[in-house]
């Protein structure tokens, strides 16, 4: 099966943020589609191994010394550095930031 470079790219940027080996993207992945209810093929191990020659993946940003929280969903992914709690108990100190994922 034929996987596109959106596909095979979305893999691999997982692998380069979570610091996996290439076998457990694969499984990270199925599971990701079966939570989501879909019925897709997942790339294997072999094409994802051969595609990330060709296929560059580019993480942007800048290193940070604390952590980033993602929460994703449907409308878009929403990064904040410091905890919700935080928030909840003392109120925002700096502006909320979304971004919307671009398809193409």
């Amino acid at each position: 099966m034929r996987f596109s470079d959106s596909a095979i790219e979305l893999c691999l940027t997982l692998k380069s943020l979570f610091n996996l080996p290439l076998r457990q993207v694969t499984g990270l992945v199925a599971s990701l589609i079966k939570l989501a209810g879909l019925d897709w093929p997942v790339p294997d191990y072999t094409t994802l191994c051969r595609r990330q020659k060709t296929v560059k993946v580019e993480l942007g940003g800048r290193p940070s010394s604390g952590g980033l929280c993602l929460l994703v969903d449907s409308t878009g992914i929403k990064m904040t550095g410091e905890g919700e709690w935080k928030t909840r108990k003392h109120g925002a100190s700096y502006r909320r930031q979304w971004r919307k994922p671009v398809l193409s």
